[in-house]
């Protein structure tokens, strides 16, 4: 990890984070926990964890944080057949996008849109979003999941990225302070009191594509990269079985966050599938996202 973090390391850090996590886990999908889980991790392929990543990053670069814009990016991937493993609420989303529906009324409403179909394409916006215009993180969600958890999920995801110079397991209690009362807030602080292991709580508490489950054990695993590495904090989450790919591509972006480009495994990036177009996303975002902070630090000086 570099002595002095810099925007664009943890930019970067981030969203390649998220994709090795994403690669590595996709082959694990709904596996039980507990597997004898042998021999070395390597990426395999994507999933919509990382394309739905990209495809926010494109739009923020073309219009900034804007809904519309981003719903748009979503419907042009989708139509085009940039998206894969798509999840139920995400796909009805994405099937009404690309058939005219507003970008305000297409989510998926009711409890099974709580799903962490939000929270794992909401990382960009943690570089661009003050966190406390919920308005526009809301209507970023709402795009494909009008549920409560899965906007505090969401939220929780933004507000643990916005904490990377402190990423500690200590982070989950200040994290959970920061939420609305919902039934992922009250998860966050069961495994802010928990010391076990990543593979046996998650295994206890789940680790479901319900965003109560993913989104809190992601979190609990991210907190652990200083002490576990990288490597072996993906490991412990394939072990907790579940929604892998997302639990991992959401604990790596925030893990990725607070270690940097130079913190994560290189041996992970050279493997790293369509890792040209990855690069290529998330160095433009982060030119973009520089150019904005510096934009604003002259405006607010």
């Amino acid at each position: 990890m570099p002595e002095v973090m810099t925007l664009h390391e943890s930019i970067i850090g981030c969203i390649v984070g998220g994709a090795i996590g994403d690669a590595i886990g996709v082959p694990y999908e709904g596996i039980k926990p507990g597997i004898n889980l042998t021999g070395d991790l390597a990426p395999d392929r994507l999933s919509d964890d990382t394309q739905m990543t990209l495809a926010t990053c494109e739009a923020i670069v073309q219009s900034g944080v804007d809904p519309e814009t981003i719903a748009k990016t979503f419907s042009e991937w989708y139509q085009a057949d940039r998206f894969s493993g798509i999840g139920a609420s995400t796909y009805a989303a994405l099937d009404a996008l690309a058939n005219g529906a507003h970008w305000a009324i297409a989510g998926r409403t009711g409890e099974y849109a709580a799903g962490n179909g939000a929270a794992m394409r909401i990382a960009p916006l943690a570089y661009h979003v003050d966190l406390e215009d919920r308005q526009t993180i809301r209507d970023v969600v709402r795009i494909t999941h009008h549920n409560d958890d899965a906007y505090v999920g969401a939220l929780a995801v933004l507000h643990a990225i916005s904490l990377r110079d402190q990423l500690d397991h200590r982070i989950i209690a200040k994290l959970s302070l920061e939420l609305p009362d919902t039934a992922v807030r009250d998860r966050l602080q069961i495994y802010a009191d928990s010391e076990r292991k990543i593979s046996d709580i998650g295994a206890k508490l789940g680790a479901s594509g319900y965003v109560v489950d993913s989104v809190p054990l992601a979190i609990y695993a991210a907190s652990k990269v200083h002490v576990l590495g990288f490597e072996r904090m993906i490991r412990e989450l394939i072990l907790a079985g579940g929604d892998t790919d997302t639990t991992c591509s959401i604990a790596g972006q925030i893990a990725g966050s607070a270690i940097g480009h130079c913190g994560l495994p290189q041996h992970f990036i050279a493997a790293l599938p369509d890792r040209e177009l990855i690069y290529t996303v998330a160095e433009r975002f982060s030119e973009v996202t520089q150019e904005a902070t510096e934009s604003n630090r002259i405006r607010d000086s």
